[in-house]
């Protein structure tokens, strides 16, 4: 009896306070996965802040899976606690690190996605073939209630070109997409399809608005992956962490509480209100809905620290200025401010900091409402530096950079730097760390060109001797100083 109770007891404490995911111990580990075909396990420590950002789409994503075919299984290790000795075993030396295990043997590496839809998508690809053959109608129903959108072969025979243009395309996009096919004469009878590639789209993104499935009716792997481009998202898309680069500019995108596993209802109520204004401008504007937790850095961009019920409404032009609809979200006025956006009629969003009441440095300061008069109006050759507070190398060129402005303060050239965090970058200007620096010729201020020179003083000033439209007063063009006659 007593045996019976632990046993019961530590079935119950091996699914955590997280259903759908098996917290594993140094004693469970193996044994559990063991029973197990495909499983796919963080290792983490509770104070990590990366993994308490994970820990609820690893949740979330074991329960899109809990009803796969094959079986794909979720589980976690503490290694600060139970399951220290499994972490040295595996040489866990970050968190969180994910493995794939096919029973109790590792398997590889995880190097996905860090969301749910893209932990599943990713999974999903490594159990099974590309694609998976539905020979039952019962089997064919159930795979198609799956909230994916899915790319499904209807063939006769998996002879034929379609069908082999078909599976050697799911086999490179395995990752990418979700692939099913039958040759089934019941499925296809029921289906209606015959030798055809149907793009189905998600059950619980089905609208009035749209047709549910589409037919390809290309010939070649690349017109299969254009025809995936164009269609897979539909009219208004589910915008995500991992698919953001399939959505293009002029981009129009509703932020609010967009959750497609605990409120379908909810999320689509706003949705079809979207898709209601989006129908009128297709091939014209791009549409989509992000939940608002996901992207608060893209809110927060647009001066938005907060999103109520109703949804906030963001856009970026084909130019990939920024555009915030001002007014409460209502059809009419999404549709004006969709139309408003298509004729140009719209103020971008600029964020910015106050400009500057004067400067006590001879480095001038830019700011996203200042830019054009300091450095592209300004009538003078331009060094730009964009900066972070926060970074380490940007503090260190701080002194050499004011230096450089006070000796060339009475040249035609304006040394200039911006805080790239508190001020919108131009488009222009492609900045990916900090500090980043551009030159800029007077008459050519429209070519921005990237400074990939030394830092130090000496370095800055061979440059720009070198480069300055007008030969400089104190150096010559190889940056020496030049000689003051008495």
């Amino acid at each position: 009896m007593y045996k019976i109770v632990v046993f019961c007891l530590t079935l119950t404490l091996a699914y955590g306070a997280e259903e759908h995911v098996l917290e594993l111990t140094d004693e469970t580990f193996s044994s559990t996965l063991s029973e197990h075909d495909t499983t796919l396990v963080m290792f983490y420590a509770p104070w990590c802040g990366h993994c308490k950002r994970l820990k609820p789409e690893y949740s979330k994503a074991g329960e899109l899976v809990r009803d796969d075919d094959p079986k794909i299984t979720l589980a976690k290790v503490d290694c600060t606690e139970a399951g220290k000795e499994i972490c040295n075993k595996y040489s866990v030396t970050g968190y969180p690190t994910l493995k794939i295990f096919k029973g109790s043997d590792l398997s590889q590496d995880y190097n996905g996605p860090r969301e749910a839809n893209g932990i599943v998508k990713y999974m999903r690809a490594q159990v099974g073939p590309a694609s998976k053959h539905l020979s039952e109608i019962d089997e064919y129903e159930k795979f198609l209630s799956v909230k994916e959108t899915t790319l499904f072969g209807y063939f006769a025979s998996l002879d034929s070109s379609l069908a082999k243009l078909f599976l050697k395309f799911a086999d490179k996009n395995r990752e990418k997409y979700r692939f099913g096919h039958t040759t089934n004469a019941d499925v296809l009878e029921k289906s209606g399809h015959f030798d055809i590639i149907v793009l189905i789209r998600a059950p619980h993104l089905a609208n009035k608005f749209e047709e549910s499935t589409i037919k390809f009716e290309g010939a070649t792997e690349s017109d299969l992956g254009s025809f995936i481009k164009d269609n897979y998202h539909g009219l208004v898309g589910h915008r995500t962490q991992e698919n953001l680069r399939d959505f293009q500019n002029p981009l129009i995108t509703a932020y609010y509480a967009v959750d497609y596993v605990k409120n379908t209802k909810g999320t689509n109520y706003w949705r079809n209100r979207i898709l209601k204004v989006a129908k009128e401008y297709i091939n014209k504007l791009n549409f989509a809905i992000s939940a608002k937790d996901d992207f608060q850095h893209e809110l927060n961009e647009y001066g938005y620290d907060f999103v109520g019920d109703k949804p906030v409404i963001l856009a970026r032009d084909a130019k990939n200025l920024k555009y915030a609809m001002k007014d409460e979200f209502s059809v009419e006025n999404l549709n004006g401010f969709a139309e408003k956006l298509l004729k140009d009629e719209l103020d971008p969003y600029i964020k910015s900091e106050p400009i500057p009441e004067s400067s006590e440095t001879f480095v001038k300061i830019a700011v996203a409402k200042n830019f054009d008069e300091v450095v592209l109006n300004n009538g003078k050759d331009t060094l730009i530096e964009f900066y972070a507070p926060w970074c380490g190398h940007c503090k260190k060129l701080a002194p050499i950079y004011e230096e450089l402005a006070e000796k060339l303060q009475n040249e035609e050239v304006a040394i200039v730097k911006m805080d790239a965090t508190a001020n919108d970058v131009p488009p222009d200007f492609t900045v990916r760390g900090f500090p980043t620096l551009f030159w800029l010729p007077k008459d050519e201020k429209e070519k921005p060109v990237p400074y990939n020179e030394g830092r130090e003083l000496d370095d800055f000033i061979k440059f720009i001797a070198k480069y300055a439209t007008d030969e400089l007063q104190g150096y010559d063009r190889s940056g020496k100083p030049k000689k003051t006659e008495l």
